[in-house]
This record gives C-alpha cells, structure tokens and sequence, in this order.
C-alpha cells in the first residue's frame, strides 16, 4: 500500500532541479514512533503514519538527486530522540519531518489553523547554518504555493516560539533535543495542521505531497552548507 502510494507521488513530481549545493548526504528524521505517535489527525490518524509517508517521499526525491539519505525512525521503534541524532551522524544535515496540531484550547476551531513551520535552534553547532538552510527550504515551499502558521508565536503556554523570520515561517526551537544534540545543520519541518479537517485532506493528497516533498528537497540542495562543512 504504502509503495503504491510512493509511486504516485513519485511519478507526479518533477524531477528536482540541479544545483551547484554541495550537498551529498542527509538524515531524513522520521518524527515520533509507533509508542508515541505524535499527535491525531481530525480524521484520527497518526502524525507518525503522516510523517512516514513524507519522510520517505522526501528521502527518493533526495536519492533522485543523488544525495546520499539515511532515513531514521521508518520502523517506528525508536525510544530516545538523541538515539536521533546519534543515528544522523556523518551526514551533512538533517531534516526531521513532522506534521502539526494546536493546542487543546483550540482543537474546537482548528479549522482556522493551516501551514507549514520550520524550527532552528540556536543550541545547534552550526546554529547560523541550520538557518540559512531553513531559509532555502522556507523559499521553495512558498515557490510551491504553501504559506507559513505563525500560530507558535502567540504568547500561551505551549507556543511563545520567538520568530526567527516571520515572513518565511520560521522559529527558534533551541532545547529540541533533536536539533539542539545534532552534529550537523538541522532543521525540523512542520509540513501542516494535520487537526484541521481541510488541511488534513490536502495534505494527505498524493499530488500535494508530491508537490511539497519535491519543495523541500529543492530547498535543501541550496542549503549553504560549506561554513559547516569545514568544522570538524
């Protein structure tokens, strides 16, 4: 099911466009785990099987590209997050694929809630990197037609996310333990407010999938990636 689903999507995107980016290998990070899926679609799916399907779609279009990938978490086992970032070690960047919710407060009228977010945390050894590379990825999603939620900025518990570009959607995260414990530019990806009964059923759509895991690789093979690439 799951390989008949990647076909689609795989045979409806374009091909990434090449580029001079030195980007030859990523960790694509496989948000949650069959233990803790994450959080529930309107429909009541899990974010995990959501995060699966893209991770895995991103990872082909970065293999296209010849970009070597390891894909972490696809089994669903894995219990500690810096079992993570151990696991990405080696590779030139990673990019943990999530999909998001609200909170609680809000569940009744998440259908005001959609779009994409990235984060960064300034914890990260190459905290400057990790930003620049969300910029690019922020950039061709937007080229791609999505926009950005700034709903994890507003100042409530839970949110009160300070904006590192506000026009990009992109935040500060700085004690996620997935970007803040890597040793290489990493940048987590909220592709969508899966609670959002609309937003649920575009982004389950093959082709908008398609669309997007073909953004985001776009975006990561511009990553400026050559200031990280020279520290040890």
């Amino acid at each position: 099911m799951l390989k008949s689903w990647l076909a689609i999507c795989l045979g409806a995107a374009l091909a990434v466009p090449a580029t001079a980016a030195a980007l030859q290998s990523v960790a694509v990070d496989i948000g949650h785990s069959l233990q803790a899926p994450g959080a529930r679609s309107a429909s009541g799916q899990t974010e995990f099987s959501f995060n699966r399907r893209a991770g895995l779609l991103l990872a082909g279009m970065l293999r296209e590209q010849g970009v070597d990938v390891a894909v972490i978490g696809e089994q669903g086992n894995i219990r500690q997050l810096t079992e993570r970032t151990q696991l990405a070690q080696g590779r030139q960047l990673l990019l943990s694929v999530h999909h998001d919710s609200v909170q609680p407060q809000y569940l009744p009228e998440a259908g005001r809630f959609q779009g994409y977010s990235l984060f960064v945390s300034r914890k990260n050894p190459f905290a400057e990197a990790s930003l620049a590379c969300a910029r690019q990825i922020a950039l061709s999603l937007q080229e791609a037609g999505e926009r950005p939620t700034l709903h994890h900025a507003e100042p409530i518990a839970g949110e009160n996310r300070p904006l590192a570009d506000a026009a990009l959607g992109i935040y500060w995260f700085d004690d996620l333990v997935v970007l803040k414990t890597a040793s290489q530019p990493a940048v987590l990806i909220e592709h969508g407010v899966i609670v959002n009964p609309q937003e649920e059923i575009r982004l389950a759509s093959p082709l908008v999938a398609s669309r997007m895991a073909r953004a985001i690789a776009a975006g990561a093979l511009r990553c400026p990636l050559a200031e990280a690439n020279k520290k040890p």
